[in-house]
């Protein structure tokens, strides 16, 4: 039998993986990923092969992959929160295709804008709208254009990769760009670290926002002109109408 699953394994903690993720590994010859991500679930799956690389060799991990399983093996490629938000399923999809291997799952995790969500209260009550702030991949441009579109739109925003050693001034800039048609006031909120050890969360308006020490594993929201503050949540309701 071979296989390629390609696995969201959540957060990072172990009870916020899905049970279908869990079987898949439990039924997998080996296990690749981001070393990072493969340290959160090692110590469960002690009689597996693991395969490790840095970041940004995933094309490279999901060609391994794919290889892998063409030889005979249950593969599971690994990536936090879920594959299809930014994670491993469209390069691994599309190496499969190119090497006419099919027998391939993409199996769901939860992702950053959800788990963060829930440590602030309810954040995406309503239509939301997720952006990363990286722009290894995505021109700053159209990062600009996508940030500015989403205000118009009174969206939420969930913003990942918000800020890094190379990107220190990225949130910084979008929140000015955001407050060219924002009110400074409107509601924002902030994870780091979400479900791991060191977890950090906060409210602050969008001026304040700005001088939120953000990282790699910091999720940001940004409410919506109903978003209000319950009881200390973030709380954005279902519906407009009063």
């Amino acid at each position: 039998m071979s296989r390629l699953y390609i696995i969201g394994i959540g957060p990072g903690a172990a009870d916020m993986m899905t049970a279908r993720a869990k079987e898949a590994l439990d039924n997998s010859d080996i296990i690749l990923g981001y070393k990072t991500y493969l340290d959160l679930i090692r110590a469960g799956y002690p009689d597996k092969e693991f395969r490790e690389s840095g970041m940004r060799e995933e094309i490279s991990r999901c060609r391994e992959a794919v290889r892998m399983a063409k030889d005979g093996k249950v593969v599971s490629l690994i990536c936090s929160g879920d594959a299809g938000v930014y994670g491993m399923a469209s390069p691994a999809l599309g190496i499969a295709a190119e090497e006419g291997f099919t027998d391939t799952e993409v199996i769901a995790g939860v992702s950053a804008a959800n788990a963060g969500a829930a440590v602030l209260g309810a954040p995406l009550g309503h239509d939301f709208c997720v952006i990363s702030l990286s722009d290894l991949l995505t021109p700053w441009e159209l990062i600009e254009k996508r940030l500015r579109c989403a205000a118009e739109g009174d969206f939420c925003i969930s913003i990942y990769n918000p800020a890094s050693r190379q990107r220190k001034d990225h949130l910084k800039n979008a929140v000015n760009i955001l407050l060219e048609i924002l009110p400074p006031g409107r509601i924002c909120g902030w994870v780091k670290n979400i479900e791991r050890e060191g977890m950090e969360s906060g409210t602050c308006s969008l001026a304040g926002l700005a001088g939120v020490d953000a990282d790699m594993f910091t999720t940001v929201f940004i409410g919506n002109s109903r978003t209000e503050v319950v009881n200390g949540r973030m709380v954005t309701p279902r519906g407009y109408k009063e």
